[in-house]
């Protein structure tokens, strides 16, 4: 059967519930899956647990759910680019936990994985292991990190077929094929969907196994966080 849905909307009306763990992919603004975002918002649903590298920016991407105060906590890696995420945790109305990059990756990898823990040498010595198991493996100390299970896992393709299978493009791909893995329940939205057997299975990222449900995308201007460019160089004539 298709997993291919009528909108966001209605898809996550069945699936989402007060107080649970949301994964979202992307990197900031980068392969975020603006429109289930958005659906998120509307649904009205609160006190979330969301796992994301970041938490974009004021207005923009999961930035939205921060401003509608619908997170109660956030498990990330860097939080640097939203004002008001910052005034809400500094008033104590939000969570944080911090987690590394890289350990923040594992943790969603190894959540789809069936692995519950794993140890790192990332954060030994620093706040990151605080309270957390310690152990000695060949003369080094590593830390303990648990496994990421995401209730409902949100995840954005450039390419999908019908069947749930994803590609993603460039640098859009970021958390998402790790963050796909780690939901119970795992909702895709797609810039492009095609039949079944239309994608070469050597581009597959994400095997349609993972994913639940499939949406197809809005054709939404894609946002930048910071727009960096070296100005032009005035043009010279010969002599």
């Amino acid at each position: 059967m298709s997993k291919l849905k009528s909108n966001a909307a209605a898809t996550l009306a069945d699936v989402l519930q007060d107080g649970m763990t949301l994964a979202v992919g992307g990197f900031g603004l980068s392969g975020i899956p603006a429109d289930l975002i958005e659906a998120v918002r509307d649904s009205g649903v609160r006190d979330l647990t969301v796992v994301s590298n970041n938490m974009g920016v004021d207005g923009k991407g999961l930035g939205v759910l921060i401003e509608a105060g619908q997170v109660r906590k956030v498990i990330a890696s860097y939080v640097g680019e939203n004002r008001l995420f910052a005034e809400q945790y500094l008033a104590g109305l939000l969570e944080v936990e911090f987690t590394p990059q890289g350990t923040l990756a594992e943790r969603l990898r190894a959540g789809g994985a069936g692995i519950p823990a794993f140890y790192t040498k990332t954060g030994v010595g620093t706040l990151v292991a605080g309270g957390k198991p310690l152990a000695e493996f060949d003369g080094e100390t590593y830390v303990q990190e648990r496994a990421i299970r995401a209730d409902v896992a949100l995840v954005h393709a450039h390419t999908a077929d019908t069947d749930g299978n994803l590609v993603y493009r460039y640098t859009a791909r970021n958390f998402n094929p790790v963050v796909a893995t780690a939901g119970l329940v795992t909702i895709a939205e797609a810039e492009v969907i095609v039949a079944p057997g239309a994608l070469d299975p050597n581009h597959i990222v994400t095997p349609g196994v993972y994913v639940q449900h499939l949406v197809q995308a809005s054709g939404r201007v894609k946002d930048i966080e910071q727009r960096a460019v070296r100005s032009r160089a005035a043009a010279t004539v010969p002599a």
